[in-house]
């Protein structure tokens, strides 16, 4: 787990200063406080940042290929690594260390670009071959490892593991780009479809680029992709057992490390699998941490301390409170683009703890997204087939009058919040889940910009992006179209973007077993009644699970990470609500219209609506506007 940047001249090879990708590096620093390096060549130059995990003595980079022929620098871990360099011996590959890296590079010189289909791991690495003079950047399947990309004015592109690596070079445009503010207030997040700085990209998850000398940027390759096209089919026994098999697998390539290991810990069905699985594979008690919250309500601590005690943990665990709102600044430099995603505040609270006695953390994320485990994957369940009784052209002008009439009403028991219900059953099934998801609804959206800000945007809507993905999905069925989107866009913009920062803020390798890709692709197979029965998602997993985990883990309601930021936007921090509609950097762009802004405050604070998680959104793009240096 490591940090890299780098440099490569497309049109002419110049030279490139070594001092400044150094200092691209040193912004990086957090994600590898053991060691760094650059190394130049004309046209190129590449850097990198190492946490040590593998081989701790030896595998110093930018590594070199035993020839010479070939330069790496690589930010992840290659679980397989074992298994291809005795391969690859065997055909007459040399290795001089002892970790993944080389193995990288020995898989490039025998495989080229298809070398990436035998990597089983995370990661993001550049490699430049001396030979052909050119360079291979790839992003592994599911995007756990990020890659941030901008063309600059001198015919360079730069690359670095975050965007704060591309803020080190005095070139980079510091432009926002308005149709990134459009999907942050959807979505919460900056999707990897775009940057919040215009010119800045990111190589999507499952890409490749090869760049060569004197040719133009060429778009990225995608060498993989998740398919809901097929149907496995068995018996459930049968599909039980591999599935286990799959779990031990990839919990087990996950444990290997040369320095101290442990796991997140919530008390769910996810991170309690892990735990298990570690427990059952180690001669030794696991550490384990979780994080709690002031808030009974949404407080889980009691089933991890259930969970450790049922395995024999050592276990660890540690408060958030409104008094860590002061750490939003932190949060802010260390996203760099605007996230507004709450629950990255006790993440990164559970990674500072987990970092105090360990190096590598096994989380339990992806689940929920393979397995359809989240509520949002039954109701689309549901809608869909009513969808399927009433025509559009009944359903459209019916449920749309009825939804536009319909009160939000927030402060009522859910089953009486049937707005949103009645808007998604009016769209078809691509529009009302790109609906359901969204933070921000567009018609909020629209009221709440400025007419300036409205021109900028222009006919550009967020919610499109999920909508092509869904209608171009291999798949079969609404629910398979609505959990390939979330692999695509909500994975790697939200859960696996705020896992990789919080825990490289600290120094922390977090591995996440879940993602294993033949875990994804065997879900992906999966009939819908495997997935989803009984009113419960996820059903096939908490089935082979039950052999390890008590009911009341594996079918208590699914309560998620959740920070009480409604509770405290309305008593200990009312008063950092009603500053965001005068913040001066969001007043400075002219975005909004503050006195609707005003009142929608005040409209959360007296109870009668919950924009809790909008006022974060826009907490969150007003630090990230004074972090950027954006005026």
């Amino acid at each position: 787990m490591c940090g890299i940047a780098g440099i490569y001249h497309l049109e002419t090879p110049k030279p490139v200063d070594p001092l400044r990708v150094e200092a691209m590096c040193d912004a990086l620093a957090h994600r590898g406080p053991d060691g760094s390096g650059v190394w130049t060549a004309p046209g190129v130059a590449l850097g990198h940042r190492r946490l040590s995990i593998i081989d701790v003595a030896g595998s110093p980079q930018p590594m070199a290929s035993p020839d010479g022929r070939a330069m790496l620098v690589f930010n992840g871990e290659i679980y397989n690594y074992r298994e291809l360099r005795r391969e690859l011996r065997e055909t007459g590959a040399e290795f001089r260390t002892d970790g993944d890296s080389e193995v990288i590079l020995a898989a490039w010189q025998r495989w080229g670009p298809d070398c990436v289909s035998r990597l089983h791991g995370m990661f993001a690495f550049a490699i430049y071959d001396l030979e052909a003079r050119s360079l291979f950047l790839a992003r592994d399947r599911l995007g756990v490892k990020p890659l941030f990309l901008a063309p600059l004015s001198d015919g360079s592109l730069a690359f670095g593991s975050e965007l704060k690596a591309l803020l080190a070079h005095p070139l980079l445009r510091r432009e926002i780009d308005p149709l990134a503010v459009e999907d942050y207030l959807a979505w919460g997040y900056v999707p990897d479809s775009r940057a919040i700085l215009k010119g800045v990209t990111k190589l999507p998850a499952g890409h490749s680029l090869l760049l060569r000398h004197g040719a133009p940027l060429p778009r990225p390759v995608q060498w993989w992709d998740i398919s809901f096209a097929e149907r496995r089919r068995g018996r459930v026994a049968d599909l039980e057992a591999e599935l286990l098999h799959l779990l031990r697998e990839a919990v087990s390539s996950r444990m290997v490390a040369d320095v101290p290991l442990g796991a997140f810990l919530s008390g769910g069905v996810d991170s309690s699998s892990v735990v298990a699985l570690m427990a059952e594979n180690s001669g030794q008690p696991v550490k384990t941490c979780s994080i709690g919250f002031d808030v009974a309500a949404l407080d889980e601590s009691d089933y991890a301390a259930e969970i450790a005690r049922r395995f024999g943990t050592d276990h660890r665990a540690r408060q958030v409170s409104p008094d860590d709102f002061e750490a939003i600044d932190g949060l802010a430099a260390m996203f760099d683009e605007p996230f507004a995603d709450a629950s990255a505040l006790p993440t990164w609270r559970v990674c500072q703890l987990a970092r105090e006695s360990v190096t590598v953390a096994l989380s339990g994320d992806g689940a929920d997204e393979a397995f359809a485990g989240y509520r949002r994957h039954l109701f689309q369940r549901s809608e869909d087939r009513v969808r399927g009784l009433i025509p559009q052209a009944i359903r459209g002008p019916l449920f749309g009058t009825l939804g536009g009439l319909y009160p939000k009403a927030d402060w009522a028991p859910r089953p009486l919040r049937a707005k949103s219900t009645l808007l998604s059953l009016a769209a078809d099934s691509a529009e009302g889940y790109a609906r359901s998801i969204g933070f921000t609804p567009p018609e909020l959206r629209d009221r709440l910009y400025s007419d300036d800000f409205r021109r900028l945007r222009g006919d550009y809507r967020a919610e499109r992006s999920v909508q092509d993905l869904m209608r171009a999905a291999p798949a079969r069925s609404g629910l398979d179209r609505a959990q390939y989107a979330d692999l695509k866009h909500w994975l790697p913009g939200d859960i696996l973007t705020k896992v990789d920062r919080a825990s490289m803020a600290v120094s922390l390798e977090a591995r996440e077993p879940l993602l294993d890709h033949r875990l994804i692709e065997f879900a992906a197979s999966l009939p819908e009644h495997m997935r989803v029965r009984g009113g419960q998602g996820k059903w096939l997993m908490k089935r082979t699970m039950r052999r390890f985990l008590p009911d009341q883990i594996l079918y208590r309601p699914k309560q998620g990470f959740v920070t009480p930021i409604a509770q405290w936007f309305r008593g200990p921090l009312a008063q950092s609500a009603r500053q965001i509609a005068s913040s001066a950097a969001l007043a400075r762009t002219g975005w909004f219209d503050a006195p609707r802004l005003g009142a929608l405050v005040e409209d959360h604070i007296a109870g009668r609506s919950d924009h809790s998680r909008l006022l974060w959104q826009l907490l969150m793009l007003d630090r990230s506007l004074t972090h950027l240096g954006i005026s």
